[in-house]
């Protein structure tokens, strides 16, 4: 898979992306590429019942597609609840999606927010074209027993019912994660490391502190790419697994 490389690649959640403090550590961060990494931003789309304005949302949505790789992060119920409680959770997602298009913006990537995926949010990825990040390499431990998530070790292509094939990089290591193995010579033995954080991390000086150190300590660790480049590699070399291989609870 995209020869025997170790690739290293970073995401993060932009949960906040209305919240001009939070925003501020955002684009500082982005900006520097900590480790030479480029960011790719997983952006929550604004909620109009929550008082968001979309048009503020726009203009910072698109200075982050222009630093690096951009992604749509659908939270479901509402902008501090991320799994769905209600209604098609793939309805969502094409809508936002669509949505995204109209505006002008052309997003890669997908996360579902709290890791929430289903065969129909699958299908609606595959059909706006994006690589999906909802996958994880270990279980979240606030998820409940039974909640339904993605799970996988490696980037795969997902075969879908449909006949479409959802390319995956799973999110590896969370900043905890990452900042407990790159002390360990054999920590990281992933060939492709895939480092999510949120963007609320960045405003608590001490895990800002944290999360810098370990991209640089990551970067003598592996290759340094973006997700739309790694993704770029990706077909052709990524194993093939069905979908009720990887969908998990």
């Amino acid at each position: 898979m995209a020869g025997r490389t170790r690739y290293a690649v970073v995401s993060c959640h932009v949960e906040r992306p209305l919240d001009d403090a939070v925003w501020g550590r955002f684009t500082e961060l982005q900006e520097r590429r900590p480790g030479g990494f480029p960011v790719a931003a997983l952006i929550r789309s604004p909620d109009p019942g929550h008082g968001e304005d979309e048009t503020a949302w726009l203009a910072r949505a698109r200075q982050a597609a222009a630093r690096g790789p951009l992604g749509q992060h659908t939270h479901w119920t509402a902008p501090d609840h991320a799994r769905p409680t209600s209604g098609e959770p793939a309805a969502r997602v094409l809508d936002e999606g669509r949505r995204w298009r109209e505006l002008g913006l052309a997003p890669t990537l997908f996360c579902g927010g709290g890791w929430y995926s289903d065969l129909g949010v699958a299908e609606a990825c595959a059909e706006l074209g994006y690589v999906d990040c909802t996958p994880t390499a270990y279980r979240p431990g606030y998820l409940p027993a039974g909640a339904p998530r993605l799970a996988l070790a490696e980037p795969s292509q997902i075969a879908l019912p449909s006949g479409r094939t959802l390319l995956a990089i799973p999110s590896t290591h969370s900043l905890g994660m990452l900042a407990r193995e790159v002390l360990v010579p054999t920590g990281l033995r992933a060939t492709v490391v895939h480092v999510h954080f949120h963007d609320t991390d960045l405003v608590d000086a001490r895990r800002r502190t944290v999360l810098v150190w370990a991209l640089r300590a990551l970067r003598c660790r592996g290759s340094v790419a973006d997700l739309d480049q790694l993704a770029g590699l990706l077909p052709g070399t990524a194993p093939e697994r069905v979908f009720a291989e990887v969908a998990a609870g």
